[in-house]
């Protein structure tokens, strides 16, 4: 068995390896020696340069039994290179730069042809615990007990096997890793939601609950697209100042409001209501009162955000009739392999802001003061650089 760091040496070899293993719910990850077996047929293994820390790794990091799953490798947003590849993958080869990504786009199902949607058919969404063709992980701990997949990408390590599906390619090197990284998850969302499912256009007026990295990549969307008012709304005062970077022109903290119900605070800065609204926090609550924010007759909601609780949502169906709508939307509307590279070439050509979105840089082994940082609200996105 060789060590990690000979690459030409691992080509179908098992790989030992560090990373940040979770073993019980909330628990501080502890970094340890894994292995990682090489790549099945239409698997990719990756060397991870950087990883970042979404609120998702957060809210599954938190899940106590039967829903928490453990021992788990987080991690999601990343950006690697590719160190082999298995049978039948073609579209990558040995020291591509990659970013992978949690959800699939096989390309070929009718679904991912269709401009309609980004929800592959032939790889559909999951949270289950292994890697989508055989629902197996390819992570051994030092005593050759599984180590569970997380979102099929566990980018909390050096190595991490992904199937082709969910990994995208960028064949323009010039984008640094960091700024890849961001692609990965949160400001593809955020953009892509803008972009993609509301289709913001110039003179618009936006609202967006919630003013964290989704938050503020759907105002830098909506800053792209022209929208003439921007509003965000959150409970920290600080995010005004970090917002105004990504476009946002106005600011609400629901805490001022006094007695008046947001609905008409917001109704009042938009001349009846917003024509866009996006819910990125994850509460029914809030999914509500963006929908009432709306304007009728063509006001559109975009609901980003995971209802933290599981609570139902309970909407006016009178305002349906009266031409407001709503939808949901995974990863923004994006599909991995056309439009990140889109995204990468807009930031290589200046259009699009990334360097704001990172807040805060440390080592892989201090990862977990990337999960304070972003417990205590203190950071956008955190890079976590596997070398240092």
């Amino acid at each position: 068995m060789e060590n990690g760091n000979s690459v030409a040496s691992t080509v179908g070899k098992a790989i030992r390896c560090k990373a940040a293993v979770c073993r019980s719910s909330g628990e501080p990850l502890v970094i340890e020696e894994i292995e990682v077996a090489p790549p099945k047929a239409g698997e990719v293994r990756i060397k991870i340069i950087c990883t970042s820390l979404c609120h998702s790794d957060v809210t599954f990091w938190k899940l106590k039994e039967p829903h928490g799953i453990f021992p788990r490798i987080f991690g999601h947003e990343a950006v690697g290179v590719v160190e082999s590849v298995g049978e039948n993958v073609k579209e990558v080869k040995e020291g591509d730069m990659v970013v992978p990504v949690f959800l699939a786009n096989c390309e070929e199902c009718r679904d991912c042809k269709s401009k309609k949607s980004n929800i592959c058919s032939k790889f559909p969404f999951g949270v289950v615990p292994g890697l989508p063709r055989d629902g197996t992980s390819r992570f051994r701990d030092s005593k050759g007990e599984v180590l569970h997949c997380f979102l099929s990408v566990s980018s909390f390590a050096e190595y991490t096997v992904v199937d082709i599906t969910h990994v995208a390619k960028l064949d323009d090197r010039r984008i640094s890793a960091e700024k890849a990284c961001l692609l990965s998850c949160g400001v593809s969302t955020g953009v892509g939601a803008a972009w993609k499912v509301a289709d913001v256009e110039a003179g618009s007026t936006v609202v967006i609950f919630g003013l964290g990295a989704v938050g503020l990549a759907v105002a830098e969307g909506a800053r792209i697209r022209g929208a003439s008012k921007i509003i965000g709304v959150d409970l920290n005062p600080q995010k005004f100042e970090i917002g105004k970077k990504f476009g946002v022109t106005d600011f609400v903290n629901p805490k001022d409001c006094l007695d008046r119900p947001i609905t008409e605070v917001i109704s009042e800065m938009t001349d009846g209501g917003a024509d866009y609204c996006f819910e990125c926090i994850g509460l029914a609550s809030l999914m509500n009162d963006a929908f009432n924010c709306c304007r009728s007759g063509w006001g559109k909601t975009v609901i980003l955000g995971v209802e933290m609780h599981g609570s139902p949502l309970s909407i006016n169906c009178l305002e349906i009739l009266r031409g407001k709508c709503i939808t949901g939307a995974l990863f923004g509307g994006t599909k991995a392999k056309t439009d990140i590279p889109l995204f990468a070439k807009m930031y290589l050509d200046k259009e699009l802001h990334l360097d704001d979105f990172i807040t805060h840089e440390v080592s892989f082994h201090d990862i977990n003061k990337a999960f304070d940082l972003l417990i205590q609200e203190k950071s956008i996105r955190c890079i976590i650089w596997m070398d240092r």
